[in-house]
């Protein structure tokens, strides 16, 4: 009877905790994925500071990486994006004409005739204005909120042993080793999965290069790199990616393609799947997938697309504070693999001892 009430009680902290995330995200949000971020950071910053340089000092010269590698990227998509806009108006010919046949389609088969498809169009397009200014919007709240990222960032690296200090303040004397090995763990977690997924999205664009530009896809380049981004949303991603490039495969009048984009898209996942993740990646989140969609999907509900994002790291420390508290290991068994490996070595692990660690 105590089980079932420890249980309920617990089901009823959760609820009431998605439903406090969900209604603070605009707070919450940034806050979140600089603390993720900022884990990606940690090594490198202990690095420095083993070489004596200020703890200051090494977080700005983390945020002047970060914010180079995402300028750099910037640039080649902004450098293939104008390369793109040149064959614009052909492009749209072709969609139009594309949609004209979709629309003929649609009245052979479902006998609904151009009139009343243009009236369900104008109907669905009455908010125009409205949208507009939704985008715009939305453009001014993701450029607030990356600036926000920046800085807490920034102070994340700064004061993040004052932090963790405050966590270990938090438990009795006699579980502070407990404690410390637990939040140590919960950060690993997030740098390993974090680098890996920067080490794949690399490979990724390498690949998808090569495959687009082999079967001669316009501005192979730019869409590799879009594939290889997307993939920071697990399982969505990569679909997307694809899909846009079978899109724009079509607009450029070139369907004989499309099929090669598709084998494309399925080698590059079969690699990436049995060979490069193992290798690169490793069983850093040691989830089971049922939890990885489920996490996935109730991310992408409180959160949007950065839930989706965040799901998977913070589902991984969520499942090591629960295999290292007696009452909440049975939920951290339920979340793990039915047939639990040891963990292989990584590429990223390798790389990792690279850079001297200090406490």
């Amino acid at each position: 009877m105590e089980k079932l009430q420890q249980t309920v009680y617990l089901l009823l902290f959760f609820t009431l905790g998605f439903a406090g995330l969900y209604f603070s995200a605009a707070f919450i949000v940034p806050v979140v994925l600089a603390a993720v971020l900022s884990m990606l950071f940690i090594r490198l910053c202990n690095y420095f500071e083993s070489k004596n340089i200020s703890r200051a000092l090494v977080a700005l010269l983390c945020m002047f990486i970060f914010i180079a590698c995402i300028l750099l990227i910037l640039v080649l998509l902004s450098i293939q994006l104008s390369s793109l806009a040149e064959n614009l108006d052909e492009m749209k010919a072709r969609l139009y004409h594309l949609f004209n046949n979709i629309r003929y389609w649609i009245n052979e088969t479902l006998g609904i005739d151009a009139k009343k498809q243009k009236e369900i169009i104008e109907q669905q397009t009455s908010n125009t204005n409205d949208m507009l200014f939704s985008f715009a919007s939305g453009l001014m709240s993701i450029a607030i909120n990356a600036v926000l990222v920046l800085v807490y960032m920034y102070l994340f690296l700064l004061y993040r042993r004052h932090i963790k200090q405050f966590i270990l303040k938090l438990v009795a004397k006699k579980e502070k080793a407990d404690a410390d090995m637990v939040v140590h763990k919960a950060g690993k977690v997030s740098q390993k999965y974090l680098s890996g997924l920067a080490a794949m999205i690399g490979l990724l664009w390498i690949m998808y290069g090569i495959g687009f530009s082999i079967i001669g896809v316009e501005n192979a380049i730019f869409f590799a790199v879009l594939c290889g981004l997307l993939e920071i949303v697990p399982f969505v991603g990569n679909l997307t990616g694809t899909s846009i490039t079978v899109l724009a495969v079509i607009a450029q009048g070139e369907n004989e393609k499309i099929w090669w984009v598709l084998l494309t898209y399925f080698i590059v996942q079969f690699i990436q799947t049995y060979i490069l993740e193992p290798l690169v990646v490793g069983e850093q989140v040691n989830i089971n997938p049922l939890f990885t969609i489920m996490a996935i999907v109730l991310g992408e509900m409180i959160w949007g697309i950065a839930g989706m994002i965040l799901a998977i790291p913070l589902l991984g420390m969520v499942k090591i504070i629960c295999d290292h508290h007696p009452d909440l290991q049975p939920y951290g068994f339920l979340i793990g693999p039915e047939n639990p490996r040891k963990r292989r070595t990584s590429v990223v692990d390798y790389i990792g001892k690279l850079f001297k660690k200090k406490r």
